[in-house]
C-alpha cells in the first residue's frame, strides 16, 4: 500500500527533491533582476516627472530676469541708440522710415501718462517726400525756422539743431490713442536732408 502522507512542513517534495539547485538559483537571479529593472524604470521615470519641469522653471526664470535686465538698461539709458526702430514701433508710434535711410537712430521713453519715440535719419529729397505723404502732410506744410520738438525731447535724445540751417518743421496732430507727431528737418543739403521726429501716443 502506497503512503499518500502529504510531505510535513519544511520537507522537500518529491518535486523539490529532483529540481536542479543550480536551476533555483538561475530563477532567484533573474528575478533580482527583473526586479532591479523596474525599480530603475520607476526612478528614471520619476526623475522625468519632477527633473524636466524644474530646469524648464530654472532656465524661464533666468531668461525672463536677464530679459527684465536688457529693458531696464535699455530705458534707463540717456540719447539715442543707433538702429532702427522696431517694426511694432514704427507701427504704434505712425514713424514710417523711408527707403533708402541711413544714420537711423531711435530712443523710446514710458510712463504711465505718455510714450515717445524719438527717430532720427537721413534720407533723400524723394524719401522726404514719402516720408511726409505717409504722415498725411506735404512738403508745403514744413515752415521755416520753426523747430516743433521741444526742450525737454530735444534734451532727451541730445539734439541740438544749431547747425546751418535752414531749418523746417511741423506738427502733425492727432487726436488720443492716436500719435502726435513733431517733425524737424535740415535741408542743408536739399537733396539729402535730416529728418528728426518725436511721436508721442497716451494711452
Amino acid at each position: 500500500m502506497t503512503d499518500a502522507r502529504p510531505p510535513e512542513r519544511g520537507e522537500p517534495s518529491r518535486g523539490d527533491a529532483h529540481r536542479d539547485p543550480l536551476l533555483r538559483a538561475g530563477d532567484d537571479q533573474e528575478a533580482r533582476r527583473r526586479v532591479i529593472r523596474r525599480r530603475a524604470l520607476t526612478l528614471l521615470t520619476i526623475v522625468l516627472l519632477i527633473g524636466i519641469p524644474a530646469g524648464y522653471l530654472v532656465i524661464s526664470g533666468a531668461q525672463s530676469r536677464d530679459s527684465g535686465k536688457d529693458k531696464e538698461a535699455r530705458y534707463s539709458a540717456t540719447g539715442l541708440t543707433w538702429g532702427w526702430p522696431s517694426k511694432v514701433q514704427r507701427r504704434i508710434y505712425q514713424v514710417p522710415i523711408p527707403h533708402p535711410a541711413e544714420l537711423v537712430a531711435q530712443y523710446e521713453t514710458n510712463n504711465w501718462r505718455t510714450s515717445r519715440l524719438h527717430v532720427q535719419f537721413l534720407t533723400t529729397d524723394a524719401g522726404l517726400d514719402t516720408f511726409l505723404r505717409s504722415l498725411g502732410v506735404t512738403r508745403d506744410d514744413l515752415k521755416k525756422d520753426e523747430i516743433t520738438i521741444g526742450e525737454r525731447d530735444r534734451r532727451t535724445a541730445g539734439w541740438e539743431f544749431r547747425g546751418p540751417g535752414p531749418w523746417y518743421g511741423v506738427t502733425h496732430a492727432q487726436e488720443d490713442p492716436l500719435p502726435t507727431q513733431n517733425v524737424v528737418v535740415n535741408m542743408s543739403d536739399p537733396a539729402n536732408p535730416m529728418v528728426y521726429v518725436v511721436s508721442r501716443t497716451t494711452p
